[in-house]
């Protein structure tokens, strides 16, 4: 609807309410994904992970199918990666319906164990001791981040600087998103 259209209607108070409908489904949709890091993955397949996590558990690339995958790289020596950890698990706990894998990339999995415990990280958390995922995943800086829709293409990138509600819009999109 134009302004013109607009200053036609009569002046009634449904005026203001029918507007206010029209901006609000104007608005709605889909939400957006956040500007991502760029990143050779970017719209790409989410490479290959056959690794046990830090209690037991195998997690391979067959698993993450099916749900929206959200990996996150971190280390005990990155500052940056404490901050965000917390969020990763309030996330996880938020959307029980996306798949959440830490990988760890300090040197021995007693730190990996002892910072997983220490941030309560209920998803699985891999210790990558010769930094092979890190090298798959083309990891440059830490923390970083990769959501995948649920076919497992990578749709957002956050790296250094990645913030709680850009995690929080990344899972919320990768969430809604249909391929087209």
């Amino acid at each position: 609807m134009t302004v013109a259209m607009a200053r036609r209607l009569p002046s009634h108070p449904w005026r203001v309410v029918f507007l206010g409908s029209l901006s609000l489904a104007a608005s709605c949709g889909p939400p957006a994904f956040p500007v991502s890091a760029p990143h050779p993955l970017l719209g790409q397949q989410l490479p290959e992970i056959h690794r046990q996590s830090l209690d037991g558990h195998a997690i391979d690339k067959g698993s993450l199918t099916g749900t929206p995958v959200f990996v996150k790289f971190f280390a005990d020596y990155c500052q940056p990666c404490k901050e965000t950890l917390p969020a990763a698990e309030r996330l996880h706990e938020a959307y029980p319906d996306v798949t959440f894998v830490g990988v760890d990339e300090d040197e021995s999995g007693e730190v990996a164990r002892d910072l997983a415990h220490r941030y309560g990280l209920s998803f699985p958390v891999v210790h990558d001791q010769s930094n092979v995922l890190a090298g798959r995943f083309r990891v440059s800086a830490m923390p970083m981040t990769f959501v995948a829709d649920a076919t497992g293409v990578i749709r957002w990138v956050g790296a250094e600087g990645q913030t709680e509600q850009e995690l929080r819009q990344a899972v919320q999109a990768a969430r809604a998103f249909h391929a087209p």
